[in-house]
Formats: C-alpha cells, sequence, structure tokens
C-alpha cells in the first residue's frame, strides 16, 4: 500500500499517466528511493504497533502487579483488624464477667445488710424493753418473797389488817405476772428431776442423793425469765449429783 502510494505521488508530480511507457533514469531513482522510504515507513508503523502492543502488556502486567500488591495489602490489614477485634472482644468479655460479679456480690451483700438491719429492728421491737423487764423482775421476787413467807397464823382472821396487807400484795404479784405474761416474759420454774439445761438453769451447786438421776434439777431457789424465748435471767437451780 506505501508503495502504490509512492507511484502515485510520482505520477502527480512528474506528469505520468496511467500508460506503459518508458521511465527516464532520474525516475527511477525517485522510486527508488520512494519505495525504501515506504519500506522504512511500513517497518516504523509494524515496530510503533509492536511497541504499543508492549507497553500495553507492560501496563497491564504493572496493573496486575499492583492489584495483588493491593490485595496483599488489604488481606493483611483484615487479618490484624481481626485479631484487634478477637482481642478486644476477649477483654470486654472478661471485663463483663467481672462486673457481673461485683453486681451480683454486691447484691448479696446489700441483701445481707437489708437483712440483718431487718433483723436488729425486729430485735428492737421485742427486746426493746429489756432493759426494763430486767429492772422489773427484782420487784416481781421482792413481792413473791413477801407472799411465800408470810405467817399463816396471822391470816386466819386474828390480823385483819395483815391479811388486808397480803391480800393487796397477792393482788400485785397476779397483775404483775399478767402484764409479764402479755409481753411474753414467762417464767423458768423448772420442776424436780427435770433435766438440767445450761439455756435456762444456772447451777448454784451439787447435791449428791442416793436414788437420783445425776444431771437432773434438784432445787430452784430463784425463779428465771426468758423475753421472746431469749432468757434474759436464768433460773438458779440446785442439781442432784449421781452417787
Amino acid at each position: 500500500m506505501a508503495q502504490r502510494g509512492c507511484y502515485g505521488i510520482v505520477r502527480a508530480l512528474y506528469g505520468i499517466g496511467s500508460h506503459p511507457i518508458r521511465r527516464p533514469m532520474h525516475l527511477h531513482k525517485h522510486v527508488g528511493s520512494l519505495s525504501i522510504a515506504g519500506r522504512m515507513m511500513s517497518t516504523a508503523q509494524a515496530g510503533g504497533a509492536e511497541s504499543a502492543k508492549r507497553a500495553e502488556d507492560f501496563e497491564e502486567t504493572t496493573d496486575n502487579i499492583d492489584t495483588n500488591v493491593k490485595d496483599g495489602i488489604t488481606e493483611k490489614k483484615i487479618t490484624n483488624l481481626e485479631a484487634d477485634l478477637k482481642e478486644q472482644n476477649e477483654k470486654f468479655t472478661m471485663q463483663l464477667k467481672e462486673i457481673d460479679d461485683k453486681y451480683k456480690r454486691s447484691l448479696a451483700e446489700t441483701e445481707n445488710v437489708r437483712r440483718r438491719m431487718q433483723k436488729q429492728v425486729d430485735d428492737a421491737k421485742l427486746f426493746g424493753i429489756q432493759g426494763f423487764c430486767k429492772d422489773l423482775l427484782e420487784v416481781a421476787d421482792i413481792l413473791s418473797t413477801a407472799t411465800v413467807n408470810a405467817p399463816a397464823d396471822q391470816l386466819d382472821g386474828c390480823n385483819p389488817q395483815f391479811a388486808t396487807l397480803f391480800e393487796g400484795l397477792t393482788m400485785t404479784e397476779k397483775q404483775l405476772q399478767k402484764v409479764f405474761t402479755k409481753h411474753k416474759l414467762d417464767t423458768i420454774n423448772p420442776a424436780e428431776g427435770e433435766k438440767f439445761d445450761p439455756n435456762y438453769h444456772e447451777a448454784l451447786f451439787e447435791n449428791p442423793v442416793p436414788g437420783k438421776v445425776g444431771g437432773t434439777v434438784a432445787v430452784v431457789t430463784k425463779v428465771g425469765y426468758r423475753l421472746h424465748g431469749r432468757t434474759i435471767r436464768p433460773a438458779l437451780v440446785g442439781v442432784f449429783k449421781a452417787v
């Protein structure tokens, strides 16, 4: 194609028609030069196309390398991010367990404190009069001693004043015992032969008596009292000793 184009240019320059004529020698020289130029142009065009193809292949290879490098960097970043997230997850899980444990312990401690406080309030309601009751016990002991030790010969009508006084003491003692019972202040007065209980009894002495079971109550020297089941004064007793 390039050679034909050169021939066309020569024809146009020198006025040569399409009919075959004898070409001068200088035309042969020009045509030869143009043929060489055409071949050089064809070679240059072929080389340019090949260079362009190589450039395209190089650019594609570079793009592939860049893509692979980018993919490798991205995968590495994802791996590092997953490791960081896993570590943070484990850390937060441990913190959550610690907080949950502290929360449960706090709840348990709060509940224990509430129960203790409630028990103290209940005990204060029940045993708030314990000190007052202990003071009244001495009065009850005196009244009981007075009524028990009153001479019987003075109660047969020969001494009306003493009989009236004795009756008043007896009524006062009964009324005081009713008040004690109302406020759950019960007497501890074990019978003879009852098993000795250190929670309610206090042994003053032991009395060895044949035929009696050791460790049982022999005699009561002073009555005891308990308030709502709690002993505020044990009964003072003598205990049989095994022989």
